[in-house]
């Protein structure tokens, strides 16, 4: 056996770390999509260096979404009858005890899912449905597909045309059903059908069914009587009501937003309050009341206790979830009033990093601010009416430093 001298061993360790360290580095990569509200354009931002790097054109002014992996950001335009997909071009690759980032320019996939009127986008054990109000039907694809270039994996049966919704997963595909007597109104319920679209089971009533959400393994729609609270983790969806408290005012939650990190759901709840739902404890529902009407409202997906919620004042609240109360605000813009038309250009909200980062149409520009200091961290200039926002990104090593 060779013996090797201490000191040599020494050397060789420093020799091994360092050329590791050149091998792994740490990256961090933020990416905001902001679509115009009146212009068909998406600009593209790198927020640590607040610049814009991007604009991509589509066919009409669109609302964002991005996938839960952040890889994919679909524009849906309803003016155009048209779903375009966006590689956000930054992805993870988890390998147990940490995380590789990937970064290249974000590009247009070439998948466009066409249909009429298309509206609600909802992603659930990695596929996403795209219910198309104008056809009554919902159009599923996986992420995997997309970023293939193979936009739909299926399609439920056209049917009455309304405002709804669909989650599915690989079996089942839960879908709103329509109020026959007038289709002009919300749907009545959620029907469940098979991958071959055979009905399982009968209607669960949901009357003016409109948002829905996930957060962990629990998914909820929200109806003027409650939330249906469904389990698509069994064989079968199991689905079962859940009544608004007694003690509530006259109301209910229209949009709502799954908590990351921490099980809860944060919906609307007339126009100036906003509701924390909590569907398997003892008192599932509490309100909180808003100084102001509510703009838009957030949840943080980094900093689990908090949320955010803008008012008409152009003021900007955090929320502290487990508290259930507002623990501090700050003036972000001039005020806009909810008086007017409903989708008039105002403020949307994303939380990115340590950043909160608002929209101000009015101005053409986002502002920056920093989440758990509550002040002004600058803003970066982008024109237009930016309206609707989504952030991606991350921290994660690299292996190619030199």
């Amino acid at each position: 056996m060779t013996r090797v001298q201490s000191g040599t061993i020494v050397v060789l360790l420093t020799t091994i770390a360092l050329n590791c360290g050149a091998l792994a580095a740490e990256k961090t990569a933020w990416r905001l999509f902001v679509s115009d509200h009146s212009e068909p354009i998406v600009h593209v931002v790198d927020l640590p260096k607040q610049e814009k790097i991007e604009t991509f054109a589509t066919k009409a002014p669109a609302r964002l979404y991005r996938s839960k992996t952040g890889r994919t950001v679909l524009a849906v335009q309803r003016g155009a009858d048209l779903v375009t997909a966006i590689d956000s071009g930054i992805s993870f690759e988890d390998h147990g005890d940490h995380g590789d980032i990937k970064v290249k320019a974000p590009r247009l996939l070439g998948v466009e899912i066409a249909g009429k009127q298309p509206s609600h986008v909802v992603e659930y054990g990695g596929e996403i449905a795209i219910f198309f109000d104008g056809e009554g039907r919902a159009r599923i694809a996986s992420e995997r597909m997309i970023l293939e270039s193979k936009s739909v994996l299926r399609e439920t049966a056209p049917g009455v045309p309304h405002h709804g919704v669909a989650v599915a997963n690989d079996r089942y595909t839960l879908i709103s059903e329509p109020n026959v007597k007038n289709s002009d109104e919300l749907p009545i319920g959620i029907k469940i059908v098979d991958k071959y679209g055979a009905q399982i089971g009968g209607i669960h009533s949901c009357p003016d069914l409109h948002g829905e959400a996930t957060s962990g393994s629990i998914l909820v729609f929200s109806c003027a009587t409650g939330l249906l609270v469904a389990s698509m983790d069994g064989s079968t969806p199991q689905v079962k009501h859940l009544p608004y408290a007694a003690a509530l005012p006259s109301g209910k939650t229209t949009t709502m937003l799954g908590g990351r990190g921490l099980q809860y759901f944060l919906g609307n709840y007339g126009s100036d309050k906003v509701v924390l739902m909590e569907p398997t404890d003892a008192e599932p529902f509490r309100l909180v009341t808003l100084p102001m009407r509510r703009v838009d409202f957030t949840v943080d997906p980094v900093r689990a206790k908090f949320a955010y919620v803008f008012t008409e004042d152009g003021r900007l609240h955090r929320l502290d979830v487990i508290a259930g109360k507002l623990d501090g605000s700050l003036r972000v813009t001039e005020p806009y009033s909810m008086d007017g038309h409903w989708n008039d250009p105002r403020p949307r909200l994303a939380v990115a990093s340590d950043m909160v980062v608002v929209t101000d149409p009015a101005r053409g520009v986002v502002s920056l601010v920093d989440a758990m200091s509550l002040t002004k961290a600058g803003e970066i200039t982008l024109g237009g009416r930016p309206f609707n926002i989504v952030a991606v990104g991350g921290s994660g090593q690299i292996h190619d430093a030199k």
